[in-house]
């Protein structure tokens, strides 16, 4: 049974990686996918990766949904705006938006001292990163108010999760302070859309191997398929009572225990998510200890 045949999504930054992995299980469902970004089969290729949107649009119809493909730059205002409104015309209704564009990776993000940081990086995080969320689900909400009961999924990081092992700091002082904005993002948008019924989330995955990836096998055997995610956002899009989750932030892996999915590799988990669950357990241990003496 296809759960999500009726439903009608965006999918932003689906060209590779998360934003590719969500829309193939969207379309694996049953669902329409609007897959937007900015590579396409005859275009400039911004990062130099493998993969477009043709590319992922076509894999969602491959699935069993429809992929239609729209070249967006998410940092461009009219080009948003465009987006929307061509989906308002197409289909009269927007279900499930899933923002996941995101600049920031299109340089590696290091531990790094902060006086050694590039400030052109922060500038790719604010503006492909930060801003395209923010300007997305700005022009996407009108769409979403006049449909009602939809879904807003951000894809994030859980930075905040580093507070459990007592230092709550990601070791990027730009990375860290970007994506801490973006994780309070559905804390206000729950608010704002919450007399249309709309539910808003972020959604972290852990360690992915991603077209950008070239990991020895020990490695990539740590990793999270982008479809893991994927998975994730296809089980809150079919929960009749998704609201609950409205203003929070959830990792793939207590969502895969909540809804009882796993990644391609048979997995609820991942071996990163492991490693971290041990470091968290350790650190609580060390700090029980602390308070006895």
């Amino acid at each position: 049974m296809r759960r999500l045949r009726d439903t009608v999504a965006v999918v932003t930054g689906a060209s590779r990686g998360a934003g590719r992995g969500i829309a193939r299980v969207l379309g694996e469902e049953g669902a329409t996918v609007y897959v937007t970004g900015r590579t396409t089969r005859d275009g400039p290729n911004p990062t130099g990766r493998p993969g477009t949107i043709d590319d992922t649009a076509q894999e969602v119809g491959d699935r069993g949904g429809t992929g239609i493909p729209v070249r967006v730059d998410h940092t461009d205002d009219a080009q948003v705006r465009a987006l929307f409104d061509r989906v308002a015309a197409e289909q009269g209704r927007l279900d499930l938006l899933v923002s996941n564009a995101w600049g920031g990776y299109q340089r590696r993000v290091q531990v790094t001292p902060p006086w050694e940081l590039d400030p052109a990086h922060l500038d790719l995080m604010l503006q492909a990163g930060l801003r395209a969320h923010l300007l997305t689900v700005q022009r996407a909400a009108p769409l979403l108010n006049a449909t009602r009961d939809g879904l807003v999924v951000l894809t994030t990081w859980a930075v905040d999760l580093h507070r459990e092992l007592g230092h709550g700091y990601h070791g990027n002082l730009y990375y860290d302070v970007v994506k801490t904005a973006i994780n309070r993002i559905p804390v206000g948008l729950a608010q704002e859309l919450a007399p249309s019924g709309v539910t808003v989330l972020a959604v972290a995955p852990g360690w992915m191997n991603t077209e950008a990836m070239d990991l020895p096998p020990e490695l990539a055997a740590q990793t999270e398929s982008p479809e893991f995610v994927g998975r994730a956002v296809a089980a809150l899009a079919a929960d009749p009572q998704v609201r609950r989750h409205t203003g929070t932030l959830r990792t793939v892996v207590e969502l895969a225990d909540e809804y009882g999915f796993t990644d391609v590799t048979g997995r609820a988990t991942s071996r990163f998510w492991e490693s971290f669950q041990q470091g968290r357990d350790l650190g609580k241990e060390a700090a029980s200890e602390q308070e006895r003496h």
